[in-house]
């Protein structure tokens, strides 16, 4: 004799809430996805710049250090389903992958439209039911869930597992709603803020430079004590507003308490030479060509449109012949190249973040199952959990990872087992 499945209401048809539904669906639970949107990983699609950087073929250890916040919390999560078993599940349901530069992973196609695919066909053949409907409320008893309220129906349900996603892109359906109905439940939601994030800067120069990328710096985040609390090489990029590009997005995972903090970003444009190398090139350059003008000389040192901004910060003439350049300006020159600071005041709006920082404290939720501490049978799964990490597929895997656990802890109880 087969007991009835149990019956199992996810909310969210992005990356979490379809890996969420699949894995409760492959161990015999009734699955129904409640997702308004007209298409199923709306947000999912767009990630990668609509190839979809699945994963990160990194170790564990690794992964756990590009997760700068509540990272041991998804410890558990991700030993159980790693980023191997990630890309091992992909190319079983149909999607071909490949590996590129710092281990991310991309399907060959480099079409995201194909993972979100080959994820609704997964659950289609799984039986899940999407049912086009947007959850209102998650209604419990006695402490424990027992069905979702939706504006078109209710839905009956022993096991509901959110998985919302953040504030982050809202025209992909990141409203905050999965916030106000777990806080609706006793849940401590710490406030939630973009991560990986543009920052605005006062600094005019930024605005001069806009459309200006720079590749292969050591961007050095400090605090208002000069203590440095980030620092990478990489890429970064002036826009109009500020900075932005892999190094700044990275960075801001780190910068919290605007408020109360200050911080400017130190850019290290020569980051393969010391400062005394450096001043042996520049001497030799300086020498070499005496006669030309300083603007000339900064040409073969910086991109075009830095010239004019180091010529105004350091107050040398750009018409200035070089070898009227005093040693006290060099030394400044030299100053610049390897520390060029820009203010930053604050991050761009949670809208125009990657991800959102913030979300269900962690310490309310069990770190093997996304089980509620607070309410039995509520799950949690992704972007809505406290927890976030770098640019590089990071997030996803965080995604499949909580995702895998909470549909499988969701569907295993006592009550399906066959006898």
């Amino acid at each position: 004799m087969r007991k009835m499945s149990k019956q199992i209401v996810v909310i969210g048809g992005g990356a979490a809430g379809m890996m969420a539904a699949i894995s409760a669906a492959e161990r015999g639970a009734s699955v129904r996805l409640l997702e308004p949107n007209e298409r199923l990983g709306k947000k999912l699609n767009i990630t990668g710049k609509g190839r979809c950087n699945v994963t990160n073929n990194c170790p564990l250890e690794e992964l756990m250090a590009h997760i700068p916040r509540n990272g041991r919390f998804l410890y558990s999560a991700l030993t159980r389903f790693t980023s191997a078993d990630t890309m091992t599940f992909f190319r079983e349901i149909g999607v071909p992958l490949k590996t590129e530069r710092g281990s991310r992973v991309f399907p060959q196609s480099d079409c995201a439209f194909d993972v979100s695919g080959a994820l609704k066909r997964r659950m289609e053949r799984l039986g899940v039911r999407w049912e086009h409907d947007r959850a209102v409320s998650i209604i419990a008893g006695d402490g424990t869930v027992c069905g979702v309220k939706g504006e078109k129906a209710d839905y009956p349900a022993q096991g509901v597992i959110l998985a919302t996603g953040g504030l982050s892109y809202p025209g992909t359906g990141s409203t905050g709603d999965g916030y106000r109905m777990a806080s609706e439940l006793g849940h401590t939601i710490v406030e939630p803020q973009g991560s990986l994030v543009p920052l605005v800067s006062d600094d005019p120069c930024c605005a001069q430079m806009q459309g200006l990328a720079l590749k292969n710096v050591q961007v050095t985040v400090l605090n208002e004590k000069g203590k440095a609390v980030f620092s990478e090489f990489g890429e970064m990029l002036f826009t109009h507003f500020g900075v932005s590009g892999p190094l700044v997005l990275s960075s801001s995972a780190h910068l919290r308490d605007w408020d109360k903090h200050n911080y400017r970003l130190s850019v290290d444009l020569k980051p393969a030479l010391s400062e005394e190398k450096l001043d042996e090139r520049l001497l030799r350059d300086l020498r070499e060509q005496s006669n030309r003008n300083m603007d000339n000389i900064l040409l073969h040192l910086l991109p075009g449109s830095m010239v004019p901004v180091f010529c105004e910060r350091l107050d040398i003439p750009p018409d200035l012949k070089a070898n009227s350049l005093k040693k006290e300006q060099r030394r400044a020159l030299l100053r610049e190249i390897k520390h060029f600071t820009i203010s930053v005041s604050g991050p761009r709006p949670v809208a125009e973040a990657i991800i959102t920082s913030g979300g269900i404290k962690v310490g309310e939720v069990n770190p093997n199952s996304m089980e509620s501490k607070k309410v039995r049978g509520l799950f949690f799964a992704g972007e809505i959990l406290d927890v976030d990490a770098y640019t590089g597929g990071f997030n996803l895997q965080i995604a499949w990872s909580t995702g895998r656990a909470a549909g499988i802890a969701a569907a295993e109880t006592e009550g399906e087992k066959r006898v």
